[in-house]
């Protein structure tokens, strides 16, 4: 993980949450008051997030002291204090609620994303995210996907060429476009196309991408379309992903299940913090 960017992002999170100062705290507690506490699990989950969660202390005080007794992508049972932290009371309730909270959301989705893994069973399909993430969050959000077992799609529009509907639409159909990105493109940079119908898809074929994404399929046409390619594109599905229908995909053999649910919609983790 980039600590500089990492650095930045919770600089901004931290000047957000405390403005000028956290006025309950400092007015209770002098400089010289310190305290210890923990953290607690309020429901089974995998954990994602502990250096971010460490960090955002050792920006406000170096004197904070945290330790996990879990690493990042192991199992948190409910009711388990897996953390403890202690330092100045100040700067432990001034970081509380921002490293909670990207603590929380982090293992929301590795959590989610564990389940998604696991729902593919015993196939070699990939669960793989998408760019549908929190504005500012990308770094992290992606970096949970891949703790709770998930791969990275495409990083951000400059990691691979990812021609869809609108690009189709405006070039003038798939051939046209695949032909004007491999006159610009490296010839190491892989080509993925977005297709609806199994005559894109055999379009698609016909261009010779490299990558070939059955969008909102039903499970019937994936199927057909999992015959027409017969290997010779990785196939990727997309749009419409539940945890229900990624067992009954994984199946068919697709290689790659892609979901925006990993991210943009997941539940955060239950986690305290107490002081004692």
């Amino acid at each position: 993980m980039n600590r500089i960017a990492l650095d930045n992002l919770l600089r901004q999170a931290l000047l957000e949450d405390i403005g000028k100062g956290d006025i309950t705290s400092e007015a209770i507690f002098n400089e010289g008051d310190v305290a210890k506490g923990y953290l607690l699990a309020k429901e089974n989950m995998i954990l994602a997030g502990t250096t971010v969660f460490s960090q955002v202390f050792a920006l406000l005080d170096e004197r904070v002291k945290v330790e996990f007794g879990l690493t990042d992508g192991e199992c948190v049972k409910q009711g388990e204090k897996f953390g403890w932290i202690s330092g100045p009371t100040r700067a432990l309730l001034a970081g509380e609620r921002v490293a909670l909270n990207f603590l929380q959301h982090l293992s929301g989705i590795a959590t989610v994303t564990r389940k998604y893994v696991e729902a593919c069973g015993a196939n070699r399909t990939n669960i793989v995210d998408t760019r549908k993430t929190t504005p500012g969050l990308r770094l992290l959000e992606k970096y949970a996907v891949t703790v709770g077992g998930g791969k990275n799609h495409r990083y951000a529009l400059d990691s691979m060429v990812l021609i869809k509907d609108n690009h189709r639409a405006a070039a003038g159909g798939i051939l046209a476009a695949v032909e004007k990105v491999r006159r610009s493109v490296s010839p190491f940079v892989k080509i993925e196309v977005e297709v609806e119908t199994i005559e894109q898809v055999q379009e698609a074929l016909g261009a010779g991408v490299d990558v070939i994404m059955l969008d909102n399929m039903s499970l019937s046409m994936v199927q057909k379309a999992v015959e027409i390619i017969n290997r010779k594109a990785l196939i990727e599905v997309s749009g419409n992903i539940t945890l229900e229908r990624v067992a009954d995909l994984a199946a068919l053999g697709v290689d790659i299940i892609s979901s925006g649910a990993l991210t943009h919609s997941v539940k955060a983790a239950d986690i305290s913090m107490r002081l004692e």
